[in-house]
């Protein structure tokens, strides 16, 4: 285990859980937030965690998801159910209560599966553009075979808005590969939208006006699902808004 020597920094570790080491980025401050990213990794959350664990002096735990980032994926981690479990384990073991879930893209996804299948250590899901749902009107955009510049066009209200790497260092791009190893090319479940209904823990759903990956219609039949879920959609921002309007999003996820 690594131990950052600024407060401020997250302290990055290894969580062993069973046959899996996860990579983890722990903002360990009193109240427990996980926050689930989507297909363009964990760096997508990273901003948004030092935010909030300032903003909330809460602990803010970012796992990278395996097979994200060069880490492995053990062949038993082949879709979203398997992926939750694994998470579920981890706030089991690491004796976490009143958990406030924060997924973004594919990472809502994870969070509604997590929340479906044990609440017990979960109090509360924000659920921020999430894809995994099937609905008629509004089929997730198929981002294979764009190029950067077009996937950043479909994922930020603003493009320039996207995080620019260090000199040398490629744009990132949504690991697809490592995403649809979990989802299938679909990137639905078919059971989900009807198994919503079950969910009885507090839900905010947040949307990104310019989303379009997926189209707001999609983010209302999400919360039109959810029991009690509000609808939040934020002008100015696409599909992850935690990067181009985070002050909106904290005053979401805090309130």
């Amino acid at each position: 285990m690594e131990f950052s020597t600024d407060e401020r920094r997250p302290m990055i570790t290894h969580a062993e859980l069973g046959t899996v080491d996860v990579t983890l980025a722990d903002h360990d401050r009193t109240r427990t937030f996980l926050l689930l990213h989507g297909g363009g990794g964990a760096a997508t959350m990273t901003g948004f965690a030092g935010l909030l664990a300032e903003g909330a002096r809460a602990r803010v735990l970012v796992p990278t998801h395996p097979g994200f980032a060069g880490t492995p994926r053990p062949a038993e981690l082949c879709d979203v159910p398997a992926l939750a479990e694994l998470y579920l384990g981890m706030l089991d073991r690491l004796g976490l209560a009143d958990v406030t879930l924060v997924g973004n893209s594919f990472g809502g996804w994870l969070a509604a599966e997590m929340a479906l299948r044990d609440g017990s250590r979960i109090a509360r899901a924000v659920i921020v553009d999430a894809i995994g749902i099937e609905v008629e009107d509004h089929p997730i955009t198929d981002l294979r075979g764009m190029t950067p510049a077009e996937i950043r066009a479909h994922s930020f209200h603003d493009p320039s808005a996207a995080p620019v790497p260090p000199p040398g260092v490629p744009a990132p791009a949504p690991d697809l590969g490592a995403l649809t190893a979990y989802t299938g090319p679909a990137m639905f479940d078919p059971t989900l939208l009807h198994r919503l209904a079950d969910l009885r823990l507090p839900v905010d759903v947040v949307w990104g006006e310019s989303d379009r990956v997926v189209h707001p219609g999609y983010g209302k039949a999400y919360a039109a699902a959810i029991p009690g879920a509000g609808f939040t959609l934020l002008p100015g921002a696409g599909h992850m808004p935690q990067i181009e309007t985070p002050a909106q999003v904290l005053d979401i996820v805090l309130r």
